[in-house]
C-alpha cells in the first residue's frame, strides 16, 4: 500500500525492506500482541525475512505506563557536540562508522544480556537495525559543521511524508556477524525502532496521536538521527505520541528494545489481541 494514503486507517500495510516485502501494524490495532520470554511485546512488523520485529511493552499489558520500557531516563549519549554522536554505534570523523557504542547501546545490550540471552536460539541473527546516517539533500556531512545539517529521515518523514523500511548504507543497519546484510557490528539481536517504523505506524512529527499502538504516555528513544545544530538530535517519540527531535544528551527519554523473532519459531498459541496473545514457545 502506498503508506502516504493511509494517515487515518488502521491494519496492516506492505512496504518493501531490505530482504524483501514488509508487512507492517498500523494504527489503534489491537491484534499485534506477543508474550515472549516473560514479557509482553508489540508485532511492529512482518520482515522480508519471514521474522518479527517487536517492541517491547514489559510484564502487563497496559499501554500508559512507565513500566512498557526497561530504563525510566537515560541519555542517547552525554556527548552532544560532534555529529558522529547521533550513531547508534560510530567512530570518530566518519559518517558511518561503527568502532564505538553509544551510551543506548550499551544499555540494550546488558538488558538483552541479563533478560533474553537464553532465548537467543528463539530471536532471529539475520534481522538488521537501520540507524540511517546518510544526509538530507542539500546538506554535506561534517563532524563539526559551522552551520545546521539534516539526515535523510528529516526528509523523509518531516518534509516528504514518505517513510522507508529499507537503508540505503549497510554501515548503518545493524546486524550480527551471522547476517547475511548489513555492517555485522553487533554483538546481540536487539535494537532500537526507527522513527519510519513509527511514522508507518502513525507517528507524525508535532502532532498529538494517542490512538495508535506505540503510544505509551511516555516518551522514548528512536535509532533515527535527525539534525546536528551544534547538537547532535536524534528522533524520539513523545508523551503524546507524536515525533519529536532529541537532543541525545537530553536524559529524559527512556529505552523500549525492539528484537526480531526468527522466522523458523512456532507460535504456541493466541490470537494477538491483548486478552489472549500470541504465545512464543
Amino acid at each position: 500500500s502506498d503508506t502516504s494514503k493511509c494517515e487515518e486507517t488502521n491494519g496492516i500495510y506492505e512496504s518493501v525492506d531490505d530482504w524483501g516485502t514488509s508487512y507492517y501494524y498500523r494504527g489503534a490495532v489491537n491484534n499485534n500482541w506477543v508474550k515472549f520470554a516473560g514479557f509482553y511485546w508489540r508485532i511492529i512488523r512482518i520482515n522480508g525475512d519471514g521474522s518479527i520485529r517487536m517492541i517491547y511493552n514489559g510484564t502487563s499489558t497496559n499501554t500508559t505506563v512507565t513500566s512498557t520500557m526497561i530504563n525510566s531516563s537515560k541519555a542517547f549519549n552525554p556527548s552532544y557536540n560532534r555529529s558522529e554522536y547521533v550513531g547508534y554505534m560510530y567512530t570518530t570523523n566518519q559518517q558511518h562508522g561503527n568502532t564505538t557504542n553509544s551510551p543506548i547501546k550499551d544499555v540494550v545490550d546488558s538488558w538483552y544480556s541479563s533478560n533474553l540471552a537464553s532465548y537467543a536460539d528463539k530471536v532471529s541473527t539475520e534481522a538488521g537495525f537501520c540507524g540511517d546516517r546518510n544526509m538530507a539533500s542539500g546538506s554535506s556531512w561534517s563532524s563539526t559543521p559551522s552551520s545546521t545539517i539534516y539526515y535523510a529521515a528529516r526528509e523523509r518523514l518531516f518534509t516528504n511524508k514518505t517513510p522507508t523500511l529499507k537503508c540505503s548504507n549497510s554501515n548503518d543497519l545493524y546486524t550480527t556477524s551471522s547476517s547475511s546484510k548489513g555492517n555485522k557490528a553487533l554483538s546481540n539481536s536487539v535494537g532500537l525502532i526507527t522513527a519510519d517504523e513509527v511514522s508507518m505506524a502513525g507517528g507524525v512529527y508535532g502532532q498529538t496521536n494517542q490512538s495508535y499502538y506505540l503510544y505509551n504516555n511516555q516518551y522514548y528513544w528512536t535509532m533515527s538521527p535527525f539534525f546536528f545544530d551544534g547538537f547532535a538530535v536524534v528522533f524520539g517519540v513523545f508523551s503524546n505520541g507524536s515525533l519529536i527531535d532529541a537532543n541525545v544528551s537530553n536524559s529524559t527519554p527512556s529505552v523500549r528494545p525492539v528484537i526480531n523473532i526468527a522466522n523458523n519459531v512456532t507460535i504456541k498459541s493466541g490470537d494477538g489481541t491483548s486478552d489472549n496473545p500470541y504465545i512464543v514457545i
